[in-house]
């Protein structure tokens, strides 16, 4: 690629990498804020999705390319990635950015990051989602000091995690989910739905096909034992339309057949009256806790990267919800303990009212003040330091 001619003076040019949808709205948010404080003089370039296309990102190449899972997938797909690293690295030199920003991702973006700050040391990086290394591969942070600059932490507890590891600067800028409270809290006729009868159970075995595959056969044990022992319940099933045909056919033979939701609107609708949920681990925890959802939580892998995981991970628990809140509230029960008659009893505990119950309620009722970030939203906040990082600082009025 051929580097462009320098810019007028008033141009700064920002290079963001997102390769998931997650990254992706974080980064058209990021991009939405920092127009509004550069006007005409910003440029963007770089990798990410639609909503940072519709922002003006063009993308070196569709994500979607790299929609790859576990460890083994990453194997097999590891020439293709390495060429698409080399090809991201070498598009953001060429184009001199004031700022690169990483966003999540941390296999493909931190080597992007390395091999940036190995050609060009003068371009400031900022990662933005920390790496988890505070639940993994703790080393992690100590090696990123020579080549992030700044990283913007989704979760209250990780500048101190980045500062103990021996990391670069790492500053809480706030989890999306707390701009979309709103959204996740019942009105008067949601809650009456929420302490109605039959009560509303969510089921959610995931949202990727691997993980479907490997939760949906173990929820529909579960509700049939609870239907067994006549716990009364009406199961939903919210899920995406790109999986909707995967779904129907794992619960084609479940005997308690659940609704099942398209889409985030009808998938968060379904949150405000839900009286409680049984949910495969991950950032799902977090947005049922702050919805007042309890939960039990659920999750398999393959026997390979489970072999890996149970080596390397350093976590009492792998709900996010829970390392938030800084307590075990939520019950999680991995591989060979994620079985029906583990799971079925603590959601007989759930749906009924009880201290099972209560604990996760009051734990919930904690997440605002933990999770503040004040008045300024996370987009706010990551831009401010993202202008601050820039070459030169943030650019006058």
């Amino acid at each position: 690629m051929t580097a462009r001619p320098p810019a007028g003076p008033a141009i700064r040019r920002i290079c963001l990498v997102a390769t998931e949808e997650s990254g992706d709205r974080l980064g058209a948010s990021l991009m939405k804020v920092l127009r509004q404080r550069l006007g005409d003089g910003v440029e963007f370039s770089g990798v990410g999705g639609r909503g940072m296309a519709r922002e003006g990102l063009v993308s070196l190449f569709p994500i979607e390319e790299l929609s790859i899972v576990g460890f083994t997938g990453v194997l097999k797909q590891l020439p293709k990635i390495l060429r698409l690293i080399r090809g991201t690295v070498d598009a953001i030199v060429a184009a001199q950015p004031d700022v690169l920003v990483i966003i999540d991702s941390p296999d493909f973006t931190q080597r992007v990051a390395k091999r940036v700050r190995a050609r060009d040391p003068a371009i400031p990086i900022v990662n933005y989602v920390a790496p988890t290394v505070w639940a993994w591969r703790p080393g992690r942070a100590r090696a990123m000091h020579s080549y992030v600059d700044h990283v913007l932490g989704l979760l209250p507890f990780e500048p101190e995690a980045f500062r103990k590891l021996g990391g670069p600067p790492c500053t809480y800028v706030g989890h999306p989910l707390i701009e979309q409270l709103a959204s996740l809290r019942p009105n008067a006729a949601e809650q009456a739905r929420r302490d109605a009868g039959p009560p509303m159970l969510l089921v959610l075995p995931g949202s990727r096909r691997s993980e479907v595959a490997r939760h949906i056969g173990v929820f529909g044990e579960t509700l049939a034992r609870l239907r067994a022992q006549g716990v009364a319940f009406e199961a939903v099933l919210p899920t995406m339309p790109h999986l909707e045909a995967a779904v129907r056919a794992g619960v084609a033979d479940w005997p308690v057949p659940p609704q099942i939701i398209m889409g985030e609107a009808e998938k968060r609708a379904a949150f405000r009256s839900a009286r409680a949920a049984l949910a495969k681990s991950g950032t799902v925890t977090l947005e049922l806790a702050l919805s007042g959802v309890p939960m039990v939580t659920a999750y398999r892998v393959g026997d390979v990267e489970a072999f890996i995981l149970r080596r390397i991970v350093n976590v009492q628990s792998v709900i996010l919800a829970n390392l938030v809140i800084g307590e075990n509230v939520i019950p999680e029960f991995l591989q060979e303990a994620c079985t029906a008659d583990n799971l079925a009893p603590v959601l007989v505990d759930l749906l009924s009212d009880g201290p099972v119950r209560a604990r996760q309620v009051d734990a919930f009722d904690r997440l605002d003040t933990i999770m503040s970030t004040g008045t300024a939203s996370p987009s706010v906040r990551a831009a401010d330091i993202v202008l601050a990082t820039m070459r030169g600082g943030r650019r006058p009025g």
